[in-house]
This record gives C-alpha cells, sequence and structure tokens, in this order.
C-alpha cells in the first residue's frame, strides 16, 4: 500500500564542502559517501566526503587516488568500491579503486579490461555487474563484467545486445533489467534483462517513446519510463525538442508497455531529473522544464490509485543531480542549481500518528 502523501518530508542535511555534480554516492550504516565529481571548473576532482547522518557533520577523506566524475560506486560490507569513470582530461577510465572505511584509506584494485564512464553497476550476494559504458573511443559499449572481491577479479559475462552508456540497471529477483540509456547523444530505446542464473540476455518490447534526458524506476517489479525531452520526429521539421510529462509503465506479467494513457502523465513536464521508489511510490524530484531555473517540484505516483499527486517541493531546485537510495529516504546530492550545488537533502519517510 503507498504511503499518503502526507508521510513525505524533506530533511535539510548541512552543505557539502566542495560543490559538484556527476558525483559518486554509496550510503553505508549511517554514513553518505560522496566521491569525486565535477566543480565549477568542469574538471574531475580527487575529493571524497563523508556525511555522519546521526551527528550532521561532513569529514574530509583522503582523496581518490585517481580523480574522477561519473564514476559507478557501491558500498560492500566496510568498503566502498568506485569504478570507471572520466578523469581531469575527460579520458574514460579503466581504474577501480577501494575505500576501506574502518582503516581510513583507499586501495588500487584490479582494473576493467577497458576503459569506460557511464557504467550501470548492481551488486548481489556480494558480487558487483558493471554493465555498458562509453569507451575512449566514445562509442558505447555492450560489455558485462563481474567483480568478486574476494577474488579481485572482473570475469567477462555475456555482452548487453545494445551497447549503451548510462542506463538505469534495476536488480529484481535473478534478473538485472537495463533500460534508458544512451550512445552518442541517441537516447536508446532498448530494454532488456541479464538473467543471472542462465547468464544469457532477453529482449523485452522496447520503450514506446524516445526521449533524452528521460528518468526510469521500478516498483512492484512494474518498470517506469518517465519525462524527458522529446526530438521532433522526421515529419515535423520545424519543431524544437520539447520537455513531457509521459509515463510510460512496462507490465511484467502481460510482457508489455501499457497502453499510454493521458490520466497518468506527470503534473510537470520535466526532464534530467531524480527518480526513484519510496514508500510504495514511484517518486520524480526537481529536473529542467519549462521555466527558467531547476524545478523544486516533487510528486509521487501510487500504483493502486494510478495517479500522481504533489509531494512537498525540494528545499533547493536542481537538476543533474546524484541520488542515493537509503532505508526509508532517497538522497538528491549536489547537481546543478545556478552553478554546482553542494546541497544534500533527503525526502523522507515519516510515521504519520
Amino acid at each position: 500500500m503507498a504511503a499518503g502523501a502526507g508521510a513525505f518530508a524533506w530533511t535539510t542535511f548541512p552543505s557539502m564542502p566542495t560543490r559538484r555534480v556527476y558525483c559518486s554516492a554509496a550510503h553505508r550504516d549511517g554514513q553518505l559517501f560522496v566521491l569525486g565529481g565535477c566543480g565549477g571548473g568542469g574538471r574531475a576532482l580527487g575529493t571524497a566526503e563523508v556525511l555522519d547522518l546521526p551527528a550532521q557533520r561532513w569529514t574530509t577523506l583522503p582523496p581518490l587516488p585517481t580523480p574522477r566524475a561519473g564514476a559507478a560506486a557501491l558500498a560492500l560490507g566496510k568498503q566502498i568500491l568506485v569504478v570507471g569513470g572520466v578523469d581531469a582530461a575527460q579520458s574514460p577510465l579503466a581504474s577501480v579503486e577501494v575505500y576501506h572505511v574502518d582503516e581510513g584509506k583507499w586501495e588500487k584494485k584490479a582494473a576493467l579490461a577497458q576503459p569506460s564512464m557511464g557504467i550501470s553497476a548492481v551488486q548481489r550476494d556480494g558480487a558487483v555487474y558493471a554493465l555498458g559504458g562509453m569507451g575512449a573511443d566514445t562509442s558505447p559499449q555492450a560489455l558485462v563484467r563481474v567483480y568478486e572481491p574476494a577474488k579481485d577479479h572482473w570475469q567477462p559475462l555475456p555482452s548487453m545486445p545494445t551497447p549503451c552508456y548510462g542506463a538505469s540497471a534495476f536488480l529484481q529477483g535473478n534478473k538485472i533489467f537495463v533500460l534508458g540509456g544512451r550512445q552518442g547523444k541517441l537516447p536508446v530505446t532498448a530494454f532488456e534483462a541479464f538473467d543471472l542464473e542462465t547468464r544469457s540476455w532477453t529482449r523485452y518490447p522496447s520503450v514506446p517513446s524516445r526521449r533524452a534526458f528521460a528518468a526510469c524506476a521500478m516498483a512492484d517489479g512494474v518498470v517506469f519510463s518517465l519525462g524527458g525531452l522529446q526530438q521532433p520526429g522526421p515529419h515535423n521539421f520545424y519543431s524544437r525538442p520539447h520537455f513531457v510529462n509521459t509515463v510510460e509503465m512496462f507490465d511484467p506479467v502481460q510482457g508489455v508497455w501499457r497502453k499510454p494513457n493521458r490520466t497518468i502523465r506527470m503534473k510537470e513536464k520535466r526532464a534530467d531529473f531524480v527518480a526513484g521508489c519510496l514508500g510504495g511510490r514511484v517518486v520524480a524530484v526537481g529536473g529542467l522544464g519549462n521555466q527558467s531555473c531547476p524545478l523544486d517540484s516533487v510528486e509521487g505516483f501510487s500504483l493502486s490509485q494510478k495517479k500522481w499527486e504533489p509531494l512537498p517541493p525540494m528545499p533547493t531546485g536542481r537538476c543533474s543531480c546524484s541520488s542515493c537510495p537509503a532505508p526509508s529516504l532517497l538522497f538528491v546530492i549536489g547537481g546543478v542549481a545556478q552553478g554546482p550545488s553542494g546541497a544534500v537533502e533527503a525526502l523522507c519517510l515519516h510515521d504519520v500518528p
């Protein structure tokens, strides 16, 4: 049952010491780690900072051995693993580094076979699956690799049918669903799943409409592709790209995308926003829309009621944010307000009496 709109509230944490965009975040045990990213000059940073959530206090950690932006980051036990991304010269990285939380130090680990940015990473049973990415020649990759920390080794797995980078990946049962992402500047509509048991790929019907900077989420096994910037079709010669409030839902039981329906569109047209799942709802947070500054508006979709409701607005309107789920929290980190932002705010589920 989805939480009522009144159950949501924002918590504002102290700002990051370093304002940034395209940073990587991981949450473990009451701590939010924020790693790398780009500062005001657009160069990749080595900065590593951790927020102690109960104490509401930031600590500066030893910097990443390899400055990077747009890396994949995951908490694995008492380690934070950082994979790929781009360096200060904007070249993709093969480098993999781990931060040992207890010892307070970084260690270099087995590198990827090929440099890669925009990797989608998920973990299951202590293993990390890294999917897709963009290589040094800027072409999208179909690579799939699994990392086992105990062996410090990347093993190749069957490639994705559709190469892409910056995709959304969701673990559901023993499948990793992959959708969204890009090939160069072109949004990808492919929707595919990797079965971890049979180690094989299944192609599902493609996302019905092609939109750049859309956001994806998964709730109760239903996959959502939301909003974005719709490119004019070939027949529509004069039109410009425009923000949309499109909602496309894939029903895994039927194996089809549900028929488009005007009544389930988002209230706000938005792109480059954060989407997530909180309290049984899909939430859409901030982004860019038809106004001059980034949006602070937030809305939540109830699967049972099939409708969007306004949720409390984000204290700092932003786009291009990093996000990080935690139990009953969705962190929205950095991004762009006027320039790079240091804001760290979390949409929370609080107990309604």
